[in-house]
């Protein structure tokens, strides 16, 4: 079953940001200190680029591949 980018992009936040939204967890990072708040949204800023340029093809294996390890271990 292949996923649009839109899904993709939804199941890769949650697996990486827990059930919090994305920008939520830069503030809270940001909070903690504001070295590893810039730091965090840098990350943010790559991740939304790269889910923003990948293929959607590539973007759904990649998801698929994580998806199977989760399962595997």
């Amino acid at each position: 079953m292949s996923l649009s980018k839109t899904e993709a992009k939804q199941i890769l936040e949650r697996m990486i940001f827990d059930d919090q939204p994305a920008k939520q967890w830069v503030e809270d990072i940001w909070g903690l200190t504001p070295m590893l708040g810039d730091s965090a949204a840098k990350l943010y800023e790559a991740f939304e680029a790269l889910i923003e340029c990948c293929p959607e093809d590539k973007l759904d294996s990649l998801l698929q591949t994580y998806l199977q390890e989760q399962m595997d271990s």
